[in-house]
């Protein structure tokens, strides 16, 4: 792919002040695009982040904070991200949420929450930006899914129902524009990518359980923990779901509408 595809271009892509959302965002910069970032962060997280899309090559960036559990709230972010350079050309829905226990034991509040930030909130962001994209011909909708919006587990029903209720939203939403635009202009595909196990901060806890539950070293628990559903007993790097993220917002990836692509080590494939 040529280095600076998206250069002209502008995306959002929410949950970005770490992890997969910040490794999207950097490749997003590093193919020129301008990157709206948004998370509920520091102000050290929002600037080293910002710093870090930046160096990769981004003409520019906004780092945004709102809560997306609030309407209101996404509304006022889309506000601000249409006003910034004008137009919105690529959306990816990172944010999101998780809390396990079983259905009778899930507070009512955490299945609201997880709901609002891991399904409704992408709704939202897309209902303010397909409009631009349909003008322009051109769009990108990037939901990160999850192996979990192609199958279950058990203690997480509200993130289950979320992931695989975003994977039908994308598929809606893929229809709604599949004959908008042309090849000339890329236009309009929604997608989803659903990583399995991938290494974030976020999961060096259940490492750590894991390891003293053993009495061996990381490696070692990091096999015993992907050898219950990851068959390939490696995680994925958040660079490289920003590969098939960036990939994804090809022009020549046009006709690529309306799919989730696992990245999970053969999870879905048993």
């Amino acid at each position: 792919m040529s280095e600076r595809f998206l250069q002209g271009r502008t995306a959002l892509v929410t949950g970005s002040a770490q992890g997969i959302g910040l490794a999207i965002a950097v490749r997003l910069g590093a193919a020129g695009a301008a990157v709206v970032l948004h998370g509920l962060a520091t102000p050290g997280q929002a600037e080293s982040a910002s710093a870090a899309v930046v160096g990769a090559g981004a003409t520019d960036t906004l780092f945004l904070d709102h809560d997306l559990r609030d309407v209101a709230k996404i509304d006022v972010m889309m506000d601000r991200v249409l006003a910034w350079r004008g137009s919105i050309d690529i959306v990816v829905n990172n944010a999101g949420m998780q809390f396990t226990a079983q259905i009778v034991d899930m507070p009512l509040e955490r299945w609201n929450d997880i709901l609002a930030v891991n399904l409704s909130a992408a709704f939202h962001t897309m209902r303010r930006a397909l409009p631009g994209m349909v003008e322009r011909g051109f769009g990108r909708i990037v939901n990160i899914a999850s192996v979990h919006g192609l199958v279950a587990s058990a203690q997480k029903a509200p993130y289950v129902a979320a992931k695989f209720g975003l994977v039908g939203l994308t598929r809606v939403a893929a229809l709604e524009c599949a004959a908008v635009g042309s090849r000339a202009s890329g236009g309009i595909t929604a997608n989803c990518i659903g990583p399995g196990w991938t290494e974030t901060s976020l999961i060096e806890p259940q490492i750590a359980a894991r390891a003293a539950q053993l009495g061996g070293g990381r490696d070692a628990a990091v096999q015993d923990l992907l050898r219950e559903k990851q068959p390939s007993l490696r995680m994925s790097e958040p660079a490289e779901i920003g590969e098939l993220a960036a990939m994804l917002c090809q022009r020549w990836a046009h006709n690529i509408n309306g799919v989730t692509i696992p990245v999970d080590g053969g999870w879905t494939a048993q």
